[in-house]
Order: structure tokens, then sequence, then C-alpha cells
């Protein structure tokens, strides 16, 4: 059961197509998994087309179609790669949205060392001052203790954690913003695979924070 769920007002965002990229994707990943949040997105589309029959139209500028024609031109992002078939594990944990940027696999990406319990791969993005990543994590790791310059959305793909009194398990979307000071410590029953989304750098607390902190980055 997922007990943990978007705001209404960032699923409002969603649905208007307000949100960037990174936010739009772990949104749309937690949807896939949550019925409960896909119908509110649903309900919320629903009212916004019934709002747009009812409103009256309005005069734009002589220029505007040329000014949208001149969009037209401008370089695209890159594509990101076709939907192949993928292997079992991949198939078993990752949900229809995330599939385009993950490409082959959860094998074939490129997991890096972020600490001795903790591996991240980062995914590929065409919003600019965002961090998008899977981070697995071994039972029983423990984050260092900290705090977020910014605004840090997490969805669970697998596996568990406990973080700030609470339970999250696979669908449980969690955010932090710079009113939190938290460590999450993953359940010890099994790893934790978890999309990570930040739009600025955590802020490590401590002695040991202070000196690391400069050199951290998106």
């Amino acid at each position: 059961m997922i007990n943990h769920h978007p705001s209404i007002e960032l699923l409002f965002d969603y649905a208007a197509g307000a949100t960037p990229e990174p936010v739009a994707l772990v949104v749309a990943t937690h949807a896939a998994l949550c019925s409960e949040c896909a119908a509110r997105i649903g309900g919320i589309e629903a009212v916004g087309g019934a709002l747009l029959e009812i409103v009256e139209p309005v005069d734009v500028s002589e220029d505007a179609l040329d000014s949208v024609m001149m969009r037209l031109d401008e370089p695209q992002p890159a594509a990101l790669a076709r939907v192949s078939a993928v292997d079992a594990e991949t198939a078993a944990v990752v949900p229809e949205p995330l599939l385009p940027y993950i490409a082959r696999g959860l094998a074939h990406l490129a997991w890096k060392s972020a600490g001795r319990m903790i591996e991240e791969a980062r995914l590929p993005l065409t919003g600019k001052g965002f961090k998008a990543a899977l981070m697995r994590l071994k039972p029983g790791a423990a984050m260092p203790v900290h705090t977020h310059r910014g605004r840090e959305f997490t969805l669970v793909l697998a596996g568990g954690y406990k973080d700030e009194g609470n339970q999250f398990l696979r669908g449980d979307f969690d955010f932090k913003d710079p009113s939190h000071e938290h460590q999450p410590v993953v359940d010890t029953d099994g790893p934790c695979l978890c999309l990570i989304v930040l739009d600025a750098p955590v802020k490590l607390t401590g002695g040991f924070g202070r000196l690391v902190n400069p050199f951290l980055r998106i």
C-alpha cells in the first residue's frame, strides 16, 4: 500500500504542464504505481479541459505566428533512447515513464560509488539546474545527516527506508526542502532502489559536513 504522495499543488502543476522535466518524471513514475494519484491527475486534467471550453477567446499579437514558427527552428534536445527489451530485474521494478531514461536496463547504467554502501547512476535530462539519478543502497545503509539548499524529490522503486519516523516502501513519494534535517536509513531486510531528483545540492550538517559542503554539486 502506498502511503506517501505528492502534494495536490504539485499534482496540479504536473497536470498543467508547469513542472520541469525532472520533476515531471518523478511525478509520472509515482502515478504509474499509484492509482490514487493517477485518478487525481486525470480529474484535474478533465476539469482543465472543461474550463478551456468555456474561456472566452482573446486576441493575439500580429507577430504571434511568426514567433511560433521561429521556435520550431530552434535546436531540439537530444532524443531519449528508444525503449528496447529490458532484463527481468528492470522490468520488475521500473515503471513505464522511467524506462526511456534507462535504455537497455539497470545493469547497463554507469553506476558510480557514492559511499561504501551507496551507488548512483545519473539519468539523461534536458532541464538545466537539476540532478536526476537512480540510487542503489545496501541493506542497513544510512545516509549522512543533511538538510537541503533546495528541493529533493524521492520515489522508492524497490525495498524501503525509514526517515523522520516514517516508513517508505515501493511507490512512496518523499519530498524534502531546507526546513528538513534528516537521515534516511535503509531497511535491513534488503537493498533499496530510489529515483531521486534535486534542484540544489544537499547540505551536510556537522563539522565534517562543513568541510565537504563546498565540493558538493548537482
